[in-house]
């Protein structure tokens, strides 16, 4: 199992140079990944995440890193797929792209973006076959209900092979959001059930495991299956929670701090990841 964060970007972290910062001290403690939030304003100011990203692909050497996660349907997906080819080449090969729908429409209404579930999920669909065709580094066409693109061709490649890597991100027990991930590289599971909004347990990850694995037969091996939550900086205590999960075969454990302040999430970060 490897060991990643989910770092917010609002309030007291809407500074690039903290971020970066953060993401230096979790490469030296070990952690294996560093992520930051995607989202819009609310009662607190936010960091552009592209700016984030940039200082932290400068500040670090081999730690992953990314965006937890991007709501594709808010962003022009060519857009999208020219920044992450741009930092995968800055960071020589080491981000990982996670979509997903987003959350909190009275938010997306106020900034006048799509609000309907139904239609920010086909956008998302359409843009992740757009990410990975600009990503071959060919002119690329595509007809859709709401992209058309026609030779498109942004004249950069990611470095990673054949792609950045493409996690899904969802809340089970809903069952959309892990067909859609079985097509690409990973499913990232929310902390939350969707249902009983209390926190994920084995055995939810153990059905949300039977239902991936019924939808991959036709697919590669290599997949991805990340798990994410809170864990005390006791690193043997905190294995205690994650080990159970990477029994039952997580790949990823993030942890999420909700609610964390800059400090406290400092000091998680220094205490290192759970022990392996």
């Amino acid at each position: 199992m490897k060991f990643g964060l989910d770092v917010p970007t609002t309030g007291e972290y809407a500074d690039a140079r903290v971020l970066a910062q953060l993401a230096v001290d979790a490469e030296h403690a070990g952690w294996d990944g560093f992520f930051i939030w995607d989202v819009l304003p609310q009662q607190a100011p936010v960091i552009d995440p592209w700016i984030a990203l940039t200082a932290i692909a400068l500040q670090t050497s081999h730690i992953k890193i990314g965006l937890l996660a991007i709501p594709l349907a808010r962003h022009r997906p060519y857009l999208v797929a020219q920044r992450l080819a741009n930092l995968d080449q800055l960071s020589h090969g080491r981000m990982i792209c996670t979509v997903g729908l987003g959350f909190g429409e009275e938010v997306f209404a106020a900034f006048g973006e799509e609000r309907t579930l139904s239609v920010r999920a086909r956008q998302l669909e359409e843009g992740m076959t757009i990410l990975a065709g600009l990503w071959t580094g060919d002119p690329f066409s595509f007809t859709g209900e709401y992209y058309a693109l026609e030779q498109a061709n942004l004249h950069i490649r990611p470095v990673q092979e054949p792609r950045i890597p493409l996690w899904v991100a969802g809340g089970w027990p809903n069952h959309a959001p892990f067909r859609r991930a079985v097509q690409w590289d990973g499913a990232c599971l929310k902390s939350i059930n969707a249902k009983t909004k209390k926190w994920l347990t084995v055995a939810d990850f153990q059905e949300c495991l039977s239902y991936l694995q019924s939808q991959r037969t036709q697919h590669s091996s290599e997949f991805d299956i990340i798990v994410s939550g809170e864990t005390p900086n006791n690193p043997q205590e905190a294995s205690k929670i994650t080990s159970p999960f990477a029994g039952a075969g997580a790949t990823w454990w993030v942890e999420e701090g909700l609610g964390w302040s800059l400090e406290e999430f400092r000091q998680r970060i220094r205490s290192g990841p759970p022990c392996s």
